[in-house]
């Protein structure tokens, strides 16, 4: 949608807004009128072409988005619905910000997103590294339209970028409509989908470290009545990273059919497969620390991985569908379902220890073999009620996940590493079996939530689950440790905002999380749920005289029944630790005129461990906590003139100071990253240049304590160049 280069999405809330959208391009048009004719003098004034506007009321919330912008969302209510109406910080990553921006993780993606950190142990292909509001989120909070994908131990489930439509980010806890997550927030992946027009582009790439990929992306009707509609997305990536011995290999491939006998009904089938090859991350000793400065530095690609033993292999799959039938104007069903597995292969030989002598690193061997699997259903029905004066959605649910781990693992001594003369290509044999166990999770949920639209301008919201969980762990190696636990929680939440007529949305919410926790303490009473609650306060803000979204929030959230070392018996814990995170976030996405889009964020965290009975631990930081973050991308499209289709496109990144443990002993120091874009499109065909850390900076993206209590680090990721051939058919 553009007019005068700029891509407008109309979601008017009042034929208040509507009017004076129209009247400022009203006003914007005169003006540009009389101002060439005052130029021109008394000749005659030169026509004025103005690209087409197009207004589009009908956002879809799963959809790509508009340019950098999208209006609505699902994540935030499980309903269709703006952004602006929901009483609670969101952020939408959409196809085109992932297309312009290194996007080959996750973390790629989330890594101009106010209140994320991305990759805070480096880059780690085991699982997705993502913190929101300073608690992790990639463990235990992802999900996949809707759905968990959790990761499950090692089995991270991981999720390719390029079959993708959007990215979402609730931030702030969200049990009641999603069950057991962290309490920082949840990250949302919605799937691309089958389209009613046909759709084909493919493209090939070549990068740094001898990395080339290919990928395919098509869609479209199968039949002339559009009743069956397809999508078929895959890649294939052949590559390494900067350490030495490293994969970067990916073979992914996600069919998707639509059913849509009438517009009442449809059911889509989504399924993909992925295969991995990828490498672990690991940290390092420094110079002058675990051995003498004169030796130097150890460089990004130095390795403590040997060839013929470490490995991440990862086979994994999935299945489900979305079912959606409307039975009127006020009833809906649907439901959700997905089953998938994972084969992981996981060998490490890694630095944990401290140096044997000045030269002599130690060496940990670890090895994972492990089987997964998560099923997932979630059931719900919408009400929609109407009158003059009130517009109610009311939503009930009942959703059921079961998860599946089962492996082994071995851990002991690998051969010591001399890091001024490395040898590599040792016959390493696998350590003794430490572990071997199977565990099931079951988890059921009962929710209801109504939001209410009162007069076009209060926003209500208002929501509870309750929770059943049960934990059952058959350990093979000590059976008479093996568990049976048994869990529930209720959680609800409630918000309230205001719709000014002139895009402002003042809005305050309570918000509760829950998350297990298994064990007992010293009189055998199990542990109950971590629990996370969250007060949050906001704007937003949705100009109509141009495309573009502004949302401020201060915010605080307390976890609390944290495991903490019991005083009175310290070979036990007890739940009366806690973390308090207080912060602030801005962030804007903007279409403006003249081709220019652009992101902007900041986040501010005063995270403090307020309850702990680890010594020198309460009242610090938590580890991997920056106090501040900011992030700003801008791209210029050149639309008209010899130039029309270039697009320039740079970003840059902060990510300030943090401690490496929750003792605030091992400092991590700030960092700022630059990113450009540079492509040219015509007729259907696109080349682009990306580049992520383009200056390619030096950095820690973590710092740990060895076992002599020194700090050990992990390189954050160096410049990384990539040139992409595509096309559109």
């Amino acid at each position: 949608m553009r007019g005068c280069g700029a891509v407008v999405s109309n979601g008017v809330n009042s034929a208040g807004s509507g009017k004076r959208f129209y009247g400022h391009l009203l006003i914007t048009t005169s003006l540009a009128t009389l101002m060439t004719a005052g130029v021109a003098g008394a000749q005659q004034a030169p026509t004025i072409e103005l690209n087409p506007i197009i207004i589009n009321s009908n956002d879809d919330a799963t959809g790509p988005g508009n340019g950098y912008l999208a209006k609505n969302t699902t994540t935030g209510t499980k309903t269709s619905t703006p952004l602006r109406e929901i009483p609670q910080s969101i952020s939408v990553i959409t196809r085109e910000q992932m297309d312009d921006r290194s996007n080959q993780r996750i973390e790629d993606t989330l890594a101009y997103t106010a209140g994320v950190t991305a990759s805070p142990w480096g880059v780690d292909d085991r699982f997705t590294q993502v913190n929101i509001r300073g608690f992790d989120a990639g463990s235990n909070s992802m999900f996949r339209d809707g759905l968990p994908q959790k990761t499950l131990d090692f089995s991270g489930f991981k999720i390719e970028p390029y079959g993708l439509e959007r990215v979402e980010v609730l931030k702030g806890p969200a049990s009641v409509l999603y069950g057991e997550n962290e309490v920082g927030g949840i990250i949302n992946a919605v799937t691309k989908r089958p389209t009613k027009d046909p759709l084909y582009s493919a493209y090939a790439s070549y990068g740094t470290f001898n990395s080339y990929e290919v990928g395919l992306d098509a869609g479209g009707p199968l039949d002339k009545d559009g009743i069956w509609t397809y999508r078929l997305t895959g890649l294939f990536r052949d590559g390494q990273q900067e350490k030495d011995f490293s994969e970067n290999d990916r073979v992914f491939i996600a069919p998707a059919i639509t059913w849509s006998p009438s517009a009442d009904t449809s059911l889509t089938v989504l399924a993909n497969y992925q295969w991995d090859k990828l490498t672990p991350n690991y940290f390092l000793p420094l110079a002058g620390v675990q051995y003498p400065a004169s030796y130097g530095q150890l460089s990004r690609s130095f390795t403590t991985a040997d060839p013929n033993f470490d490995r991440f292999h990862a086979n994994h799959g999935s299945i489900g569908y979305d079912f959606e039938h409307t039975f009127n104007e006020a009833w809906k069903i649907r439901q959700k379902l997905r089953y998938s597995a994972e084969d992981t292969d996981y060998r490490h030989l890694y630095y944990s220890n401290s140096m044997i002598d000045d030269r002599t690193m130690p060496r940990t061997a670890f090895t994972v073999d492990q089987k997964a699997s998560a099923f997932s259903v979630d059931n719900n029905a919408e009400y929609t009620y109407e009158s003059e004066r009130i517009k109610n959605t009311l939503l009930f649910g009942l959703d059921y996940n079961r998860y599946t781990l089962d492996g082994q693992k071995g851990f002991g001594n690998g051969p010591n590493l001399d890091i001024l003369n490395p040898i590599y290509g040792l016959d390493i044999a696998n350590p003794p079996i430490y572990e071997d166990l199977r565990q099931t999770i079951s988890q059921v949920g009962l929710y209801a939530q109504t939001h209410a639209k009162i007069d076009d301008h209060w926003v209500v919201t208002l929501g509870g689950r309750q929770a059943w969980i049960d934990n059952k762990t058959n350990n093979r190696l000590d059976p008479a440790s093996s568990s049976d636990q048994s869990d529930q929680a209720f959680t609800w939440q409630a918000g309230l905002g205001y719709l000014f007529d002139n895009g402002l949305t003042p809005y305050v919410s309570y918000s509760e999380s829950f998350k297990t926790n298994i064990g007992v303490d010293a009189s055998g009473q199990t542990f109950s749920p971590t629990k996370g609650t969250q007060y949050e306060a906001g704007v937003k803000y949705e100009p109509d005289f141009f495309p573009g979204t502004v949302t401020a929030s201060v915010f605080q959230i307390t976890k609390t029944n944290v495991t903490t070392p019991d005083l009175a018996d310290p070979t036990n814990t007890i739940q009366t630790g806690e973390i308090r995170h207080r912060g602030f976030e801005l962030e804007s996405v903007v279409n403006l005129f003249h081709g220019v889009s652009l992101t902007g964020s900041y986040t501010y965290l005063d995270a403090e461990i307020t309850s702990s009975n680890t010594a020198g631990e309460q009242g610090n930081r938590p580890s991997l906590v920056p106090e501040h973050q900011a992030s700003l991308w801008a791209k210029y499209n050149f639309d008209t003139g010899v130039l029309q289709g270039l697009n320039v496109g740079a970003g840059v990144r902060y990510v300030g100071s943090s401690f490496g443990d929750n003792a605030n002993k091992i400092n991590i120091d700030a960092y700022t990253l630059v990113d450009a874009e540079l492509s040219y499109e015509k007729n259907g065909w696109k080349g682009t240049l990306k580049a992520s850390n383009l200056f390619d900076k030096t950095y820690y993206g973590n710092c740990s304590a060895d076992a002599a209590g020194d700090p050990m680090c992990i390189y954050g990721e160096g410049r990384v160049i990539k040139g992409v051939l595509s096309a559109k058919f």
